[in-house]
């Protein structure tokens, strides 16, 4: 079977297990025969978008140049894996219209209380001091998706159960060869 490209769009709060999700996800994809490219909005945003800053605007572009590489990946045959925030809906609606291969949303859920205990940067905190502006979450509004093609909840769920939540539904689309 011909490799089918995607973006598997990983949304949710810092901390709510995206990235982690993403890196845990890659080697088991390509194991299973699937080309795939890992967008992590962190290192995009040191290479892609080096000199955005925090503001709606900036993130809308950053979350848009990921949209963009993910497409082109993904429209080449390869399983483009994004890890980024993208807080706001319309912006993760562009990126959905602009994709031409499956876009599968994928909403990483863990309560803001969650995300918080497992804050190891620190960054909640400076968040709730003040310290950090326009903080996803706490400052800034972070709109979760409504229609999500998969929802994992990660302070309920493992690594594990979350992957095969996921697995099981590119299978379910045909997105993993046989």
């Amino acid at each position: 079977m011909e490799n089918k490209g995607f973006t598997l769009w990983f949304t949710g709060l810092s901390g709510a297990g995206k990235s982690t999700l993403a890196e845990y996800l890659a080697p088991i994809l390509k194991e299973r025969g699937v080309k795939v490219e890992v967008l992590d909005g962190d290192e995009v945003r040191q290479n892609l978008s080096k000199g955005l800053g925090f503001s709606k605007e900036d993130r809308d572009t950053n979350i848009t140049r990921i949209g963009y590489v993910a497409n082109l990946l993904s429209r080449n045959g390869c399983g483009a894996i994004t890890a980024a925030i993208s807080p706001y809906a319309s912006v993760r609606q562009q990126v959905r219209d602009m994709t031409t291969a499956k876009f599968v949303e994928v909403f990483v859920f863990a309560p803001l209380e969650t995300v918080e205990e497992r804050d190891t940067k620190g960054l909640y905190k400076k968040a709730r001091s003040g310290e950090i502006k326009n903080f996803t979450g706490i400052s800034d509004p972070y709109e979760a998706p409504e229609n999500a093609e998969v929802t994992v909840d990660t302070s309920k769920q493992s690594i594990e159960e979350s992957a095969e939540v996921i697995l099981a539904y590119l299978a379910s689309e045909g997105l993993l060869p046989n």
